[in-house]
């Protein structure tokens, strides 16, 4: 990183850490539409319900070699052995529902006919604006739907306040601080998708 990366103004969250800061530099708020890497992020927002986001980013390079890249179509054949010898590893987060989950989660994306759409229909479009960044919010009303429609269909570990951190991650709405680097770049992003 350099040096003119570590003086830019950030959101606050982030502050003071290298992995945190990358993170937030390189990928919170930026719109994903490819399927592994939507399914990794809603993953790993599973995986951090009740923890920090800072343990859930230390062991994610691990996590993505223990579950082969978040790869549902591998994840999907796993059963209780893989989990069994999962939940003897440190280097995971080592919780059986959360495992579990994963698992049954990576069967149900494959059930969908398009992941990808059924995730992105909860992004706020055209004509209603995201909330604030200010707002602090734990979940907005699309994060509601969101997590209502996946739990309908039989996803876990995702209820609204997860949904929402979700949205953040993987850009479907900027909830970067407006005085951040990063606002202005994902808002245009955001507004893209937004106009389509």
């Amino acid at each position: 990183m350099s040096g003119r990366q570590n003086e830019l103004r950030r959101c606050y969250w982030c502050e003071g850490d290298a992995l945190y800061e990358h993170y937030h530099d390189e990928e919170w708020g930026v719109p994903v539409f490819d399927l592994l890497e939507l399914f990794e992020r809603l993953a790993l927002e599973s995986m951090q319900a009740g923890l920090s986001w800072i343990t859930v980013l230390k062991k994610r390079e691990h996590m993505r070699k223990r579950f082969m890249g978040f790869d549902p179509q591998r994840l999907a054949l796993c059963d209780e052995i893989e989990i069994a010898d999962w939940l003897k590893d440190q280097g995971l987060i080592r919780h059986r529902g959360k495992l579990q989950a994963l698992v049954q989660n990576a069967r149900l994306v494959l059930q969908e006919p398009d992941f990808v759409d059924l995730i992105w229909q909860f992004a706020p479009r055209k004509g209603c604006p995201p909330a604030a960044p200010e707002a602090g919010l734990g979940a907005t009303e699309n994060a509601k739907a969101m997590a209502k429609t996946l739990k309908s269909k039989g996803f876990k570990f995702v209820g609204p306040t997860t949904c929402y951190a979700f949205m953040q991650s993987a850009g479907l709405v900027n909830d970067h601080a407006r005085d951040c680097w990063r606002f202005s770049a994902c808002e245009e992003l955001q507004r893209s998708v937004r106009a389509q």
